[in-house]
Formats: C-alpha cells, structure tokens, sequence
C-alpha cells in the first residue's frame, strides 16, 4: 500500500473514530426497532409497512449524516451516504403508497438489504487493515445480504412470520453496528 493511499485510510479511520456515535445510534434504531417488530408480531401489514418505514428513513437520514461528517480525501464518504439515501427513499416511498401489497413491500425490504449489505462489506474491505474488527462490518453486511435475499427468494412468507423476521434481523445488525462502533470508539487513531 502506498504511502499515500495509508495516510487516507488513516484520515477516514480517524473519521470513524470521531463519529463513532453515529455508528452507535443507527445500531441502537436498528435494535429498538427489532424489539418492536417482536413485541407487536399480529401487527397489521399497513402498521407493519408504516414502521419498517420509519426505520429505513431514520437509518438513512443517519447515515447520510455519518457519510458526510466521515471525509475520505477531504469529501464525504459516498457508498455511506448512498446508503443513507437508499435508506431515505425506500421510506419515503413507503410513506407516499402505504397501501402497497405485502409482495412489493418485501421486495422493496429485500432489495434495500441487500443493497445496504453490499456497502457494508465494500466498507468492511477497504478499512480492514485499518481497523480492528473489520470482519463484524463485513458480518453485518452479509447478515443484511442473506437476510436480503431470504426476503426475496420466500415472499410468499405470511405477515407474521415477515415481521419476526425483520424483527431478527435488525437486532443482529444493530447489535454489530454497536460492537463496531464501540471498538471503533476505543480504537487508537
């Protein structure tokens, strides 16, 4: 590795560990929500649709702000802020047609994760000499994936069962978004 390219991934480490509690934040979202999704499974697919909504939008405008605030070469860090914009959209979306059938919304799920997976490990690869624990990055990011295409590939998976699925899901990603954030928060810059 250039001398050039380790000072950058340097600068970008230093990034994460000074706003490692935005990381902190969008795991917390991800686990309140979980939480909720497991305590409310008989929820109706139209409360269903409104929550995972307030998820995606939350978790998008938070990565956005992490994906500004974080600078690679002076200039925000794209794949986080796309990410957040992905997340934002597929909010708003959900928002503007809550009557959107039970199949749309879990494509629309599974393509969000997957997508957010796929920028999670191009994240995880590019900082893992920079960081300890890189792998829990990249883990969050396959977890997203697998969970992805699950939601993809088995649509026909009642409301219930969708619901205790996502439920899962955001606890395991939020619980590795915590661990990342806070080994990034002890990690010496």
């Amino acid at each position: 590795m250039s001398l050039n390219a380790a000072n950058i991934e340097q600068r970008v480490l230093e990034h994460m560990h000074k706003e490692w509690g935005w990381i902190a934040l969008r795991g917390l979202c991800a686990l309140i929500f979980g939480l909720l999704a497991l305590v409310m499974p008989a929820a109706t697919l139209a409360v269903l649709v409104l929550l995972w909504g307030a998820y995606a939008l939350v978790d998008g405008v938070l990565a956005l702000v992490a994906g500004v605030r974080i600078r690679e070469h002076g200039k925000p860090l794209w794949p986080l802020i796309i990410v957040g914009l992905v997340g934002i959209g597929a909010g708003i979306v959900t928002f503007f047609w809550p009557g959107v059938t039970a199949l749309t919304l879990i494509f629309i799920i599974g393509s969000w994760a997957i997508a957010i997976g796929v920028f999670q490990i191009m994240a995880a690869i590019r900082l893992r000499k920079q960081i300890q624990g890189e792998w829990l990055h990249a883990l969050s990011g396959l977890l997203s994936i697998v969970f992805g295409l699950l939601v993809v590939l088995r649509p026909g998976a009642g409301a219930i069962a969708l619901t205790w699925l996502i439920g899962w899901f955001a606890i395991c990603f939020g619980v590795l978004l915590l661990v990342l954030a806070f080994r990034l928060r002890k990690q010496p810059v």
